[in-house]
């Protein structure tokens, strides 16, 4: 991957034989005065500048200020004749990288530019890992202590430090970039890049821009060169989120990359080498769709090397509990809440849902629970109506008696709780007749006096 320099300079024979003379290591491009300087820095992807500290009327020193001050990321190294040396050690104070001396050593200032970008990619790296590891640990990975997740677990553990591809199945909203995640973090190529591409949001005519790149003058509107996915996780990993959504011609281009470790950039004949790994995940079923002729069948062999399937929740309920926990304590510190439990009645409800958005769906009701949960615990009144109403509706009295009743009342009380103890509001949001609920909390209170005392 070309690195891209900026050279900065009023003397146009100087920035003439420059960008000659780097234009085989380098995408050079050149400014003579600060506003044009300024300019190109605001396009995406500038590792480092050369830059004159006098610029005619302008001063080099300022200008470096600017750009410090706006674009830190970028290694700036001053070129400065030899009467001016004590100014290029003032620039090094400010937060220039180096300083070289005119007449110029061209050895010696591709040794120093070679230098700078690995510097630059350096804190990039750092600050990648930085941002990634803390997101994935404040996440806590994947949670579950069923079965089937101590399959999944296996399964990551013994395939995190495999190149072959992996295909993650699994409904939407069980965790399958996690999973992800987990196989890349875990495993040797993890202190490298994990890039994420959703082919299901991204439309057809910008995916493979996405993927691959393109070149300056690619297309209307291509200013500049742009790496894609795969050249910017050159070493690491790239995840292709709902890959059963993705057209057939950009099937076809990630084939080519798969087999021979290739591809091209958009607007670019040369091809570009690459070492990724590809982790892809689908809500689909890839075969099926193979047999309908949607999906590429050499295509679906080569990601399919090993499977991964993440079930549902609902076929792993004994995992609520600890995935309740995990989101109370992670929503409790976001919000600067103090709730630290659960009331046993909203397990219950909980346990009885089907959560079709599976821990998605879980994660969003805690949240919503948690933000607006005034006390330690978190209690039936703290949950959406619409799942406690469904909860009583969704039990069988027939096989059922004593969970419906326990259902019934857990859904009666919190209405209560949410009318703040008014009985009519109460039995106008539950359906039923002001004497069919005094009925009930006189039932409720006989079982155990003082629990249905209201305002």
């Amino acid at each position: 991957m070309r690195r891209r320099l900026l050279i900065i300079d009023d003397e146009e024979a100087i920035r003439s034989s420059l960008t000659f003379a780097l234009g085989d290591d380098f995408s050079a491009e050149a400014a003579s005065e600060p506003r044009q300087a300024m300019a190109a820095l605001q396009r995406p992807g500038a590792d480092v500048a050369l830059l004159d500290l006098r610029l005619g009327k302008h001063s080099g020193f300022d200008l470096l200020l600017d750009i410090r001050d706006k674009y830190p990321e970028v290694a700036v190294i001053v070129m400065t004749a030899y009467g001016s040396i004590q100014s290029s050690v003032e620039c090094m104070k400010a937060g220039a990288y180096y300083y070289v001396t005119k007449p110029l050593d061209m050895d010696e200032v591709r040794h120093l530019l070679r230098k700078a970008c690995d510097y630059v990619e350096m804190k990039r790296r750092i600050e990648y890992l930085e941002n990634e590891l803390s997101d994935h640990y404040a996440s806590s990975g994947i949670i579950g202590r069923s079965g089937q997740m101590r399959k999944v677990f296996d399964l990551v553990d013994k395939v995190k430090d495999i190149d072959a591809n992996v295909l993650v199945t699994g409904e939407s909203g069980t965790g399958k970039e996690l999973v992800a995640r987990a196989v890349h973090y875990g495993g040797r190529r993890g202190r490298r890049r994990f890039e994420v591409v959703n082919c299901a949001a991204i439309p057809a005519t910008l995916l493979e821009s996405e993927l691959f790149g393109y070149e300056k003058g690619a297309f209307t509107g291509a200013t500049a060169r742009k790496p894609g996915s795969f050249e910017v996780a050159d070493g690491g990993t790239v995840f292709l989120d709902e890959i059963g959504e993705m057209d057939g011609a950009i099937q076809s281009k990630l084939l080519r990359v798969i087999q021979n470790r290739e591809f091209n950039p958009l607007g670019s004949t040369r091809s570009r080498r690459v070492d990724v790994r590809i982790i892809a995940a689908t809500n689909k079923d890839l075969e099926r769709e193979v047999e309908d002729r949607r999906f590429r069948k050499d295509l679906y062999y080569r990601l399919n090397v090993i499977n991964i399937h993440v079930p549902p929740l609902r076929e792993r309920r004994e995992d609520i509990p600890l995935l309740m926990a995990h989101f109370v304590a992670k929503y409790s510190d976001r919000f600067a809440k103090t709730v630290k439990g659960v009331h046993a009645g909203v397990l219950s409800v909980l346990e009885h849902h089907g959560f079709p958005g599976n821990v998605r769906e879980l994660e969003n009701i805690v949240e919503r629970a948690v933000a607006l949960c005034e006390r330690e615990s978190l209690s039936i009144g703290d949950l959406p109506e619409s799942l406690t109403a469904a909860a009583c509706i969704g039990a069988e009295a027939s096989q059922y008696p004593e969970r419906l009743a326990d259902l019934e009342k857990a859904a009666i009380l919190a209405s209560l709780e949410r009318n703040r103890g008014n009985r009519r509001a109460c039995a106008r949001s539950l359906g039923i007749s002001e004497r069919s609920l005094r009925n009930k909390l006189a039932q409720y209170r006989r079982e155990r006096p003082g629990t249905c005392d209201s305002p």
